[in-house]
């Protein structure tokens, strides 16, 4: 709750800090807490008998000013780090002010979210720095992925290419990719509202669209199957309705979720019911078993059947392909590189991020699964139709063609 306005320093302890307590040691754990009072207020709380770090919830400290401070005044959120220096001295790294007024400042310690946050099934936290870096490389990944998306949706839609089936599909993989990566890049922001209804809006949106994107990949995989292997005596009434009806049915997971158990969406800091000010927690999913069931066992079933496809296409390609042929090869390698990010091959990697190798796996992770734009370079810029519109829409003199049916 909020200190009262006559408390000089008030802090807040999240319950994960009781996990840290030894459990057989003969010796109570305690919490000590202690209190200073230099030219600013001073508060300490540590654990006897326990090392608390990696906290997934921040812990918050609110301390009164000596004097009102003025709108010109700067505060400044520190702690005392005993290894600086090799005497001790103040660091402010890793913690900023979450709320400030004429008496009060209110601190905690920053948790950044990457992309791999929204299938880390360990859902154990990184180091600060690792945490930091994945961060600025999943927003760069996103904000350009979303660029290249954003393309490939108005060329499609624009360019009359959306006729055939594998067109209308790979429309569809991108509007959900393309609501995955814009949701992911609002997140933060839109949480420092704090408004809970919001956070728990926009935690349901990114899951909505993780699951309609996941639900699209394995689209493409059973296509692909009645493409490639059942070639013959495959007829569907209605085929891309289906399709489109499947697609988009994750709503209805979203929908029961939020009417059985709504609180299962939010931010870390509404799970330990406080208000985040700042842009520094994501939405999402706190409950660990709503996350493993309607996210982790679901994307592993499509996952699973995508590689079975992968597999049998992969087949199918050496069959039909003559042996020795370089040109072949290189067309091989094109078509299994683009089937790999098409089918969302890479999100496997979420599913190993244990121990040691979780850090590297996370990096490349991040790296290849908030860079779709590669969707845009196999499907848009390397593909001779989309060229074609290409040239007699957007060019200009020698490189633009004359119209023709």
């Amino acid at each position: 709750q909020e200190p009262f306005q006559t408390t000089v320093a008030f802090i807040y302890l999240p319950q994960a800090v009781g996990q840290y307590f030894p459990e057989s040691t003969g010796i109570p754990s305690r919490v000590q807490f202690h209190f200073y009072e230099l030219n600013t207020y001073v508060v300490s709380a540590s654990v006897t008998n326990a090392t608390i770090k990696d906290l997934k919830h921040p812990i918050f400290v609110t301390l009164q000013h000596h004097k009102a401070t003025q709108p010109k005044d700067k505060v400044q959120c520190v702690y005392w780090d005993f290894s600086k220096n090799r005497q001790g001295g103040w660091e402010s790294s890793g913690c900023r002010e979450n709320q400030t007024s004429a008496t009060h400042t209110t601190c905690f310690c920053d948790h950044l979210t990457h992309f791999g946050v929204l299938l880390d099934v360990s859902r154990t936290p990184v180091s600060e720095i690792n945490e930091k870096i994945l961060t600025v490389i999943s927003y760069l990944g996103c904000g350009v992925s979303s660029i290249f998306l954003g393309i490939s949706v108005l060329t499609y839609a624009a360019f009359r290419l959306r006729r055939d089936y594998p067109s209308k599909i790979l429309l569809n993989l991108s509007l959900a990719l393309l609501g995955l990566n814009l949701v992911f890049l609002v997140n933060s922001w839109l949480s420092s509202f704090g408004s809970r209804g919001l956070c728990v809006a926009v935690a349901a949106a990114q899951h909505y669209t993780l699951l309609a994107s996941f639900t699209w990949m394995g689209l493409e995989a059973v296509h692909m199957y009645f493409a490639l292997v059942k070639v013959f005596n495959v007829y569907v009434p209605a085929y891309i309705l289906k399709f489109c009806i499947l697609g988009w049915l994750p709503l209805v997971i979203v929908s029961l979720v939020l009417a059985v158990k709504m609180d299962a969406y939010g931010s870390a800091l509404y799970h330990e019911n406080i208000q985040p000010l700042d842009g520094s927690e994501q939405c999402w999913l706190q409950d660990d078993v709503v996350f493993y069931v309607s996210v982790v066992a679901y994307v592993l079933l499509i996952l699973l059947c995508n590689i079975s496809v992968f597999v049998v296409v992969l087949v199918q390609l050496c069959n039909i392909q003559p042996p020795g042929s370089r040109t072949g090869l290189l067309r091989d390698l094109r078509g299994v590189t683009s089937l790999t990010f098409l089918l969302g091959l890479t999100w496997i990697m979420a599913f190993f991020t244990w121990g040691p190798a979780k850090v590297p796996l996370l990096y490349l992770f991040a790296i290849l699964n908030s860079l779709q734009f590669f969707i845009f370079v196999f499907y848009c810029l390397m593909k001779e139709s989309v060229q074609k519109q290409w040239r007699i829409h957007l060019c200009f003199g020698r490189f633009r063609l004359a119209d023709h049916s």
